[in-house]
């Protein structure tokens, strides 16, 4: 059924999601049908992956995440402990006769997480966000707009104060060029290009 994969016996998953060779499931973790998720990923204690999801390969999520139908994760994303992703914008239980909603009563919010892009601990991500390529979203951020690539976004709602490396620390201005902000990582030393529109948003 599902080849070179490691399921925990408590997990549920259904034989028709697709799981690719190298991946970990652990404990009381549900995953459901038609959901896709890449190599070598690593999926925490009680993750809950909805029907239709997508995770790319190298995607570790850590414990009691929730990944709602319409999220898309892509390569070597990291996803913090507690972290929920929602895909209503304006979530009822009932239509205002006070019938039950049913499955076409919403129009759903996609979610795209860019790769390598990392989200702290009980982050929530809300509907139609995309979130950049190396992004880094604070712990308990409530993610209400789109992150640019690189951008570190704190608060609730969550707000830009800064851009990270790909080895996740902070970029130091260097100097402008054009349109963009040259800026350095004091760790690894790699100059990344900012377009200046972002840069100027953070403080």
């Amino acid at each position: 059924m599902h080849d070179n994969v490691r399921i925990h016996p408590t997990a549920d998953v259904s034989d028709r999601a697709q799981i690719g060779p190298g991946t970990s499931i652990w404990h009381q973790c549900q995953v459901r049908e038609d959901a896709q998720i890449g190599q070598n990923c690593i999926l925490g204690k009680g993750v809950y992956v909805d029907f239709g999801v997508r995770l790319g390969n190298n995607v570790k999520v850590q414990n009691y995440v929730s990944i709602y139908h319409g999220v898309e994760i892509e390569d070597g994303v990291f996803v913090g402990p507690h972290v929920c992703f929602t895909n209503d914008n304006l979530p009822r239980a009932v239509n205002p006769d006070g019938s039950l909603k049913a499955a076409d009563d919403w129009v759903l919010g996609r979610i795209v997480v860019k790769r390598g892009a990392a989200l702290g601990a009980n982050a929530t991500i809300l509907p139609k966000v995309v979130i950049g390529e190396w992004a880094m979203v604070g712990a308990g951020a409530v993610v209400t707009k789109d992150v640019p690539a690189h951008g570190l976004v704190v608060g609730n709602p969550a707000r830009l104060i800064g851009f990270v490396c790909a080895c996740g620390r902070r970029l130091v201005a260097d100097h402008e060029e054009g349109d963009n902000m040259l800026a350095q990582c004091p760790n690894c030393h790699a100059i990344l290009s900012i377009p200046l529109t972002f840069w100027r948003q953070a403080p």
